[in-house]
């Protein structure tokens, strides 16, 4: 029997400390699942990228979807969320993509960890610009926290929303930096103390 699938929908979450944020969703056998999450960028709200992306997206929800925007709103208001993993779909991500983004999910609030520490926990030890990669192309930021991870260096590193959204949300779950704008911590998820 061939899976009975929707067109992509939307929902669209505003407003919140750093933009309009935007869900795509789809139902496949009942079973809701997030495609993406879009974040407003500098110039480029998440309902354009939706409409961009996603044309044919129509604006609905249901009771997940709405669950998962009120955690998302409350996460980037400073709250400790924790997301599932349940309702995303990983069908458009490779298999290291979703290995990298599960250990990523995996670094709690108010933690870091760096590029290449999430690689070592995958078994890669020089894998660093990989897992950067797939970072960059995470297409559930918040429910996958890309933004605690940082450089080796303890720079804050890269991040689709910029350095500044980037250091806000560390911010936000009590993450310190130095004069030098290096992330201050005790210790760096998935490594030693230090």
């Amino acid at each position: 029997m061939k899976p009975s699938i929707q067109l992509m929908n939307k929902k669209i979450i505003k407003p919140t400390p750093f933009g309009t944020v935007c869900i795509i969703w789809s139902v496949s056998n009942n079973i809701h699942r997030i495609v993406r999450v879009l974040f407003s960028k500098l110039g480029l709200l998440a309902e354009n990228q939706a409409s961009e992306f996603y044309p044919s997206s129509r604006t609905s929800s249901c009771a997940e979807i709405d669950a998962v925007a009120a955690a998302i709103k409350a996460h980037l208001e400073g709250e400790d969320v924790v997301f599932t993993l349940d309702i995303v779909d990983f069908t458009f991500c490779s298999t290291f993509q979703q290995s990298v983004l599960r250990a990523t999910y995996s670094i709690p609030w108010g933690s870091v960890s760096t590029y290449q520490l999430v690689a070592a926990s995958l078994g890669i030890s020089k894998g660093a610009r990989a897992v950067g990669n797939a970072l960059a192309n995470n297409p559930f930021p918040f429910i996958v926290p890309c933004h605690r991870v940082i450089s080796s260096n303890r720079h804050i590193g890269g991040y689709g929303g910029g350095i500044a959204m980037k250091q806000a949300l560390l911010e936000r779950e009590g993450i310190g930096f130095d004069h030098a704008e290096r992330v201050i911590c005790k210790r760096l998820h998935y490594g030693k103390t230090g």
